[in-house]
């Protein structure tokens, strides 16, 4: 890392503060986002209420993309709405902090909390993409993202073990509701020290003629989406990927629990052995995207995920107490190409997209992903159960997403292939 940095550093802080950035927000996330399960059911949330923890989220994030996209794509100066998006993140987890307060209504005061804070948090990652094609130049932006994510791993690795340490030696519930309090003003120091961070930034080259948001402006970014063939051919690739990857979400928790009955250790290690593998390969699959592009490597990414489907017919079908085990061996060998999909996603997203209308685009990609995550969990829980709701079923419906998800490198693939595709 000390190498990359050298390189990252060397003739401009920009990248340095993105480095920092990355340190403080995705710490922020960590810490606040880890366990709002738990908080919510030591509110006292029913089991209804707990289903709304990813829900609402969700569908707030779908209300507000699109018109915020527009909105910041109107906007003369990048920078001043990034920061303008922390603060509300801030006052988001402010609001989830507090909810104890709220007495025999703070369930629902966290839900509600939680709905905002999640929809202006993507917001904030929107404003953010678009903020960062602007200071960092083209041939610097795999090695930025690469330390980016690395710090992010790091963080992924340290944060859950280091709360959920803190979380099991607190016997008491009123206690334990305290510390994720603690955590989440915890959240908003970090995003408040992100803040400070962000106002060095220079926002000279952020600078476009200002438009107003008027039905004339939405119709052009409309327009212009229609016209982009290659973004909409890479949407269309990207949406299916992202189809197949939420479709198993749910099952994978049911497998793991239900069927390998995987203890609270068992699963710490499947998140903390993803996390360590996807450190320990980021620099190679860094170095195939400065010899290839990012296109071609983000394959490798779905292919890795494909297997995923195959090691949980595998291990569900062993039926040993070992089984657990050799899950996780498979989970690590599966995440190696697995931080890719992280690396490189939002490096194709600029390929694709115009910069007079890149909020808009990026809004608007990220709605259908949101849209997504909302609705394609519960459809591999009706395909389960439609296909029998026991072990055999199971198998089946992971079948099904394994060649769902080959597919959908194939797809990826045919696209790099195009000649129209900026390698």
């Amino acid at each position: 890392m000390a190498s990359l940095y050298k390189k990252l550093t060397g003739n401009s802080p920009v990248e340095a503060r993105y480095a920092a950035d990355g340190l403080l927000a995705v710490s922020a996330v960590n810490i606040a986002n880890t366990n709002f399960g738990l908080f919510a059911v030591r509110l006292g949330a029913s089991d209804f209420q707990l289903s709304l923890v990813h829900f609402f989220p969700h569908i707030f994030t779908l209300m507000v993309l699109i018109p915020g996209g527009l909105f910041m794509d109107s906007l003369q100066n990048k920078k001043r709405i990034v920061i303008v998006m922390i603060f509300f993140v801030i006052f988001g987890y402010f609001l989830c902090g507090i909810s104890p307060l709220a007495g025999s209504y703070s369930i629902q005061f966290f839900l509600g909390s939680l709905a905002f804070t999640g929809s202006m948090a993507a917001l904030y990652n929107i404003s953010w993409q678009t903020f960062f094609p602007g200071v960092v130049s083209p041939e610097k932006r795999n090695l930025v993202l690469t330390l980016r994510t690395r710090v992010s791993l790091i963080i992924n690795m340290i944060i859950p073990v280091l709360t959920g340490v803190i979380l099991t030696n607190i016997r008491e519930i009123n206690n334990k509701i305290i510390a994720h309090q603690a955590f989440f003003f915890s959240a908003v120091l970090l995003f408040f020290l992100a803040a400070l961070n962000f106002r060095k930034f220079s926002a000279a080259q952020q600078t476009t003629a200002p438009r107003r948001v008027s039905l004339t402006e939405i119709k052009n970014a409309c327009k212009s989406i229609l016209r982009n063939k290659q973004f909409l051919l890479f949407a269309a690739v990207a949406l299916f990927f992202y189809m197949t990857w939420h479709f198993d979400w749910t099952l994978y928790f049911i497998g793991q629990v239900s069927y390998l009955q995987m203890n609270e250790l068992q699963l710490g290690l499947v998140g903390l052995g993803a996390a360590g593998i996807q450190l320990l390969t980021l620099k190679f699959w860094s170095r195939k995207n400065e010899r290839h592009g990012v296109v071609l490597p983000f394959t490798f990414g779905i292919l890795g995920l494909s297997l995923c489907p195959v090691l949980m017919i595998i291990s569900v079908s062993l039926q040993s107490p070992a089984a657990p085990y050799l899950f996780i061996i498979l989970h690590f060998i599966a995440h190696i190409p697995f931080c890719v999909i992280t690396l490189n996603l939002f490096q194709c997203i600029l390929l694709v997209t115009e910069a007079e209308h890149r909020s808009f685009y990026m809004s608007v990609f990220a709605s259908l992903t949101c849209l997504s995550n909302a609705v394609m969990p519960a459809a591999g829980v009706a395909l389960y159960h439609l296909l029998g709701t026991d072990l055999n079923g199971f198998r089946y419906t992971f079948a099904i997403i394994f060649v769902l998800r080959i597919i959908a490198a194939l797809f990826w693939l045919l696209w790099w292939r195009r000649k129209s595709v900026i390698r």
